[in-house]
C-alpha cells in the first residue's frame, strides 16, 4: 500500500532541502520503489535525518479509523478495537512519521508495547485491548524512522528482526502476531564510537547508502547562504574562507573526529553574533577568529599520537595561521577581507 502511495511522487522529487547528496538520493528513491529497508550511514549533519522527513512530506493524506493509534484503514483494520469503530477522519502524510531515537536505554516495549495495567484489570492483562502499541504499530500506514540504529542494544536489535523481515510482530503474552505497514528508515553515524555493533543478521535486512560529507566547497558554501542565520553582512570571500578551513581540517591527517556541517554553520552565525557585539553590521576576519575556539575545539578530536603533545586549541591555532599564510588564505588577507 506504501509503495503504491509513494510510486508517483518519489519519481518526481528531487530532495531540495538537502543540497548536493545526489548520488544518495537516487539510492534512496530506488530503495523506496523496490520497497526496502534503509540504513543511511554518513557522519554528522549531513542530511540524513532532512532527507527522512522529506520522504514522509510525500505520503498523500491517508483516511483512517478516527482514535486509532495504529492508523487503521477502513479497508484493512489491524486492531481489534477497529472492528467496532465506523467513523473516520483524514490525516496528513506528516502525521505518519513516527521517530524512535536510538538509545541504550530504549526497551523492546518502546517498540512493540506493553500492557497498560489500567486497562489490564478492565479488561484482563491477556486481552488485546489492555495492549498499549510501540512505535512501530504507531508507523502503521507510515514511515518509522529509526535514528542513529547502531545506538540500541542487542536485545532491541533482535526484536527488529522478525518486524523488518515480516512487517508483523509477536506480543509475547498474547502469543498473537499483529502486521504493520510502514516503510524503514534508519540512519547510523559510523564515527561515533560509543555505539553497539549492529549485528550481522540485522544488517542483512537493509539496503545500505552512504552520505558524506559534502561534496564541494560549493556545495557547502550554499548551505550556510540558505540555513544560516542571517544577523550581519558577510562578506563573500569571507564565507568562501569559513568554509575553506573547516575542509582543510577535515583533510588534515592529524585529525581523527573531523568537524561536520553544523561547525560550519557554528562558524558563520558565531561570526555574525561577535560583529553585533562590536556594534558592526559587517564581519570581518576578527569575528571569524574569535569564533574558532569556541565552535571547534570540542568538535575535533586529534590522533592518539598528539593528543598527549598538543591541545585542539593549539591545533586549531596553527592551521588557522597557516592557511592565513597560503592559498585562499592569504589572497584574502591581501584584500583585507573586501568583497571581491
Amino acid at each position: 500500500m506504501l509503495q503504491n502511495e509513494l510510486h508517483t511522487s518519489i519519481l518526481s522529487e528531487s530532495f531540495s532541502d538537502v543540497i548536493g547528496q545526489d548520488r544518495a538520493k537516487y539510492d534512496i528513491k530506488s530503495a523506496i520503489l523496490a520497497n526496502r529497508n534503509i540504513l543511511i550511514v554518513g557522519p554528522a549533519g549531513v542530511g540524513k535525518t532532512t532527507l527522512a522527513r522529506n520522504i514522509a512530506r510525500l505520503l498523500p493524506p491517508l483516511t483512517v479509523i478516527k482514535g486509532c493509534v495504529f492508523h487503521c484503514t477502513p479497508e484493512k483494520k489491524v486492531c481489534p478495537e477497529c472492528s467496532k469503530r465506523k467513523d473516520t477522519v483524514e490525516i496528513p502524510g506528516r502525521e505518519r512519521f513516527i521517530r524512535v531515537q536510538g538509545s541504550p536505554d530504549l526497551t523492546v516495549e518502546d517498540l512493540i508495547g506493553d500492557i497498560d495495567p489500567v486497562k489490564a484489570l478492565q479488561f484482563g492483562p491477556l486481552s488485546m485491548e489492555a495492549f498499549t502499541p510501540g512505535k512501530i504499530f504507531q508507523a502503521n500506514n507510515g514511515v518509522l524512522f529509526f535514528d542513529e540504529l547502531n545506538r540500541c542494544p542487542e536485545k532491541l536489535q533482535n526484536a527488529l528482526l522478525q518486524v523488518l523481515q515480516e512487517r508483523k510482530a509477536t506480543i509475547g503474552s498474547h502469543q498473537v502476531d499483529l502486521e504493520a505497514d510502514f516503510l524503514f528508515i534508519a540512519t547510523m553515524n559510523p564515527e561515533d564510537t560509543n555505539t553497539e555493533r549492529l549485528s550481522d543478521v540485522l544488517i542483512d535486512r537493509f539496503d545500505v547508502i552512504t552520505m558524506g560529507y559534502p561534496e564541494t566547497d560549493a556545495v557547502e558554501k550554499e548551505i550556510l547562504v540558505r540555513y544560516g542565520q542571517k544577523m550581519a553582512a558577510v562578506p563573500d570571500n569571507l564565507v568562501s574562507l569559513m568554509v575553506h578551513f573547516i575542509r582543510l581540517l577535515r583533510d588534515a591527517k592529524d585529525v581523527e573526529r573531523k568537524p561536520s556541517v553544523r561547525a560550519t554553520l557554528g562558524l558563520y552565525e558565531r561570526s555574525q553574533a561577535n560583529a553585533l557585539l562590536k556594534k558592526k553590521k559587517k564581519v570581518d576576519i576578527d569575528d571569524f577568529r574569535d569564533a574558532v575556539f569556541s565552535v571547534l575545539a570540542h568538535r575535533i578530536t586529534l590522533r592518539p599520537a598528539l593528543r598527549y603533545t598538543q591541545s585542539p586549541e593549539e591545533f586549531i591555532e596553527k592551521e588557522f595561521q597557516t592557511m592565513l599564510k597560503t592559498g585562499m588564505g592569504r589572497e584574502f588577507k591581501e584584500k583585507k577581507g573586501d568583497v571581491p
